[in-house]
């Protein structure tokens, strides 16, 4: 009985883990760091974000491919790690990151810069400049 029931417990599992496999999407990053040139520390409580946008259509809003948002932890320059999947990249799009950064909801700094990535690699890490909003 037991034979039998590896006989046919071997290939269910196999298939459970080959399918599992398969679901997962490939992945792509853009890497960097944000910063800004004012002499101040964030307070523990602030919040970083950075985002991958699709920013083809002039007319429409862009389309948000990945985003990293967390607490901040440390100062400047913060790093980032944003994980993407390649099969939603058209290369005739275009594509840029941005940031800001939040205290209790209240927007403190903003990239102001267009930041533009062709997702080959050829332009990372990135630089983020942030600039304080009044």
């Amino acid at each position: 009985m037991n034979r039998l029931l590896t006989f046919f417990a071997a290939p269910l599992l196999t298939a459970g883990l080959l399918s599992a496999c398969a679901s997962q999407a490939p992945t792509a990053s853009v890497t960097g760091e944000v910063f800004y040139l004012q002499r101040m520390a964030l307070p523990p409580q602030a919040v970083l974000s950075v985002t991958l946008q699709d920013v083809s259509l002039a007319d429409a809003p862009a389309i948000e491919l990945a985003r990293q948002q967390g607490p901040v932890s440390g100062q400047v320059p913060l790093p980032f790690h944003l994980d993407y999947n390649p099969q939603q990249i058209d290369p005739r799009h275009r594509y840029s990151v941005s940031a800001r950064i939040e205290l209790d909801g209240r927007l403190l700094f903003i990239s102001t810069q267009h930041y533009g990535v062709k997702l080959d690699g050829s332009d990372q890490p990135l630089r983020i400049k942030l600039d304080p909003v009044r």
